[in-house]
């Protein structure tokens, strides 16, 4: 491994440790994110003249803690900065934990305060501990990257304004915050099932096994949350798909061309075994258990043509009333096709323009609901506006070929 190759992985190893590290010594997250982005820019200066250091991160934590420390000093001249900088020796006894034995969880549920507007939570925390970029919140939100960006100045001017602690959540704070966790996790797994750059690879294992990971945790931390259960379900049955979601030639397969027998069975079981759980519960499912639920349909089916498309449509039925998203509204569509027909789901998706102008699936869904019904010049028009707003290699090369599919236009 090259000194590049061991930055970049350490960035996504160390990052979030480092951040709330220091966010727990000084209180201050741009200061702790500060020291961590100064810390690694010198390790890109360094490493490829002196070599990658034996222990990486503790390499980067030292430089990080030295970072703050010089930053402290110079935004206090008198005698408050050397009890800031004393609280980084080695030698003060540990902070305690809190309900939560994980670094980058508790700077998760840390992040996630109430006290901050949720939209400027998750945008906040995305980038700050799930180690996203701006294009890429931008993009799981809909929304322009300058929005996103002034989201998270906002939610840290408010943090400097209120004066919020960063103090680590205890056992009694979790359930006021899971949801926003959840939330942030589920976005993260998503960029990872299908990543949103044009340079990234398409399937980011890195985010979908750490979000699997700390989805766990919460598990165990909340075992009677049924939301906490269904969005781990949800990703279990999600990921298990994984082997089989992109071509050896790079192409994203769709889910009804995908070898079902290269799914992972460990984890579909898994992800049943959780579903069948809470709906022997019996109480309400919340809006991951039902996503979990439809994937479970899909999930049972041997071949695509054993999927029971009336259950997928009657748990969306019941989704929408939960949630009315466009992209719910969108998804929901498909299954009436497989019901209605490609005629009424069309009418359906054609009322989701003007919300969903922006993006890709939209145009992409409209694109094969047109080809089905024989509409192949109004289907490839379709099919370039998806192409152009597509940032995922493999997802354009998918779609470039059902276009190219339909000859000359």
């Amino acid at each position: 491994m090259n000194a590049t190759d061991a930055v970049s992985r350490a960035h996504r190893e160390e990052w979030a440790r480092i951040v709330a590290a220091l966010t727990r010594r000084f209180g201050d997250l741009d200061i702790a994110e500060e020291a961590a982005a100064e810390a690694f820019a010198t390790a890109v200066e360094r490493w490829p003249a002196d070599g990658v250091p034996p222990n990486p991160g503790a390499w980067l934590t030292t430089t990080a803690n030295r970072k703050a420390i010089d930053r402290i000093r110079r935004e206090n001249k008198r005698d408050d900065k050397h009890e800031e900088a004393r609280m980084v020796h080695d030698d003060d006894p540990p902070e305690p934990l809190g309900a939560i034995d994980d670094d980058r969880l508790r700077l998760i549920f840390t992040c996630c305060h109430p006290a901050l507007a949720v939209e400027a939570r998750l945008a906040l925390t995305l980038r700050m501990v799930g180690g996203l970029t701006v294009p890429e919140i931008a993009r799981a939100f809909l929304v322009a990257d300058s929005a996103i960006g002034q989201r998270i100045t906002r939610a840290k001017a408010k943090i400097k304004a209120a004066r919020i602690p960063y103090r680590l959540p205890s056992a009694e704070d979790l359930p006021a915050r899971v949801a926003g966790v959840l939330t942030v996790l589920f976005l993260v797994f998503n960029e990872g099932y299908l990543a949103t750059g044009p340079d990234t690879d398409p399937i980011r294992n890195d985010l979908t096994a750490e979000a699997i990971r700390l989805t766990r945790l919460i598990r165990a931390l909340l075992p009677d949350d049924g939301e906490v259960a269904g969005l781990l379900a949800l990703m279990l049955l999600i990921e298990a798909r994984r082997p089989a979601r992109v071509s050896t030639g790079g192409e994203l397969v769709a889910l009804g061309e995908q070898d079902r027998g290269a799914w992972d069975a460990a984890l579909i079981a898994e992800g049943h075994r959780l579903v069948r759980e809470r709906l022997a519960a019996g109480v309400a499912p919340g809006r991951y258990q039902i996503l979990a639920a439809i994937n479970a349909v899909h999930t049972s089916a041997r071949d695509v043509r054993d999927t029971d498309w009336s259950q997928v449509l009657a748990l969306y039925d019941q989704l929408v009333r939960l949630d009315s998203s466009p992209v719910i509204a969108l998804n929901r569509a498909i299954a009436v096709a497989e019901i209605d027909g490609p005629e009424v789901a069309l009418a359906v998706v054609d009322r989701l323009e003007e919300r969903l102008a922006g993006y890709h699936a939209y145009h992409a869904t409209r694109a094969d609901l047109l080809r089905r019904l024989g509409r192949g010049r109004e289907s490839r028009a379709a099919y370039d506006k998806a192409i152009d707003l597509a940032g995922n290699s493999a997802e354009t090369a998918y779609l470039t070929r059902r276009r190219d599919q339909l000859g000359a236009p």
